[in-house]
């Protein structure tokens, strides 16, 4: 990559870039918010053979239970992870416009958004595997939050020791880089575009996935603590401070959990 190509720019595609993110954003936040909104009212089947959301409370979970939660998670992911990974994309449309200027090829935008969802509904698969697990062992109320102090310990204690880790600093990095991913990871073509988004999206991935994990502490669905989640992790990843931020909340997530045995 030429250094040339580093510098945003102003114009059209940058408006249709993030007019874009802001309609999958804003489409993904109503559907986590429905489903927060109207989960104590669900059921897994309703009379008369019709499908409703499928949220299973108490019951065995089968099939249709499963590719439901899976879709909660994946668009409560895109929900939550696609504001902070706004800087690449545009850093990405910036690029692209200026290798068409010049009758290169480029790297879709949208393909690479593509790509960095998808590693984010792998978390969600597997995410969904660990709630149906912790589901059957009856570690989840009906509300999906941790009912074994245990469990919770052992997630935030986790948690505080993965902020604080040398893993946890790398990924970040490679977060708050949009310039240095792009100068580094950059691919020519439909292909290449959705390979970067699931490059992006592993280091987003490495940076964040403990933090998704304390969902299993706060509550699942619990709107609040969803949006403190994604405000915290948008933060962490663009503010000055945000290594600063990282480090201070392993700290208090070490406490939290240190005592949460002692607490109730």
């Amino acid at each position: 990559m030429q250094s040339s190509l580093s510098l945003p720019s102003l114009g059209r595609d940058r408006f249709i870039v993030i007019a874009g993110l802001t309609g999958v954003i804003v489409l993904a936040w109503a559907y986590t918010a429905y489903l927060g909104l109207t989960m104590p009212g669900m059921g897994n089947m309703e009379m008369g053979g019709e499908i409703g959301m499928a949220m299973p409370v108490t019951q065995a979970w089968g099939a249709v239970d499963l590719l439901a939660m899976f879709v909660m998670w994946a668009v409560m992911m895109t929900a939550m992870m696609v504001p902070s990974a706004t800087p690449m994309m545009l850093m990405v449309a910036s690029v692209n416009r200026r290798l068409r200027q010049q009758d290169q090829p480029y790297a879709p935008t949208a393909v690479f958004l593509a790509g960095y969802v998808a590693m984010w509904s792998l978390f969600a698969g597997g995410a969904t595997l660990t709630q149906w697990g912790l589901h059957e062992a009856t570690l989840l109320s009906p509300m999906m939050v941790s009912t074994s102090k245990v469990l919770g310990t052992v997630l935030l204690i986790g948690a505080g020791a993965y902020q604080l880790s040398s893993l946890k600093t790398a990924c970040l990095n490679g977060c708050r880089s949009p310039l240095g991913f792009v100068m580094k990871e950059w691919r020519d073509g439909a292909s290449g575009a959705f390979s970067m988004g699931l490059r992006h999206g592993t280091y987003c991935l490495g940076c964040c996935w403990m933090l998704m994990a304390l969902l299993f502490v706060l509550g699942v669905m619990n709107l609040l603590w969803i949006a403190a989640l994604s405000t915290f992790v948008l933060v962490e990843k663009v503010a000055p401070g945000g290594r600063w931020l990282s480090r201070s909340s392993g700290v208090l997530m070490l406490v939290w959990g240190a005592a949460l045995p002692f607490v109730g």
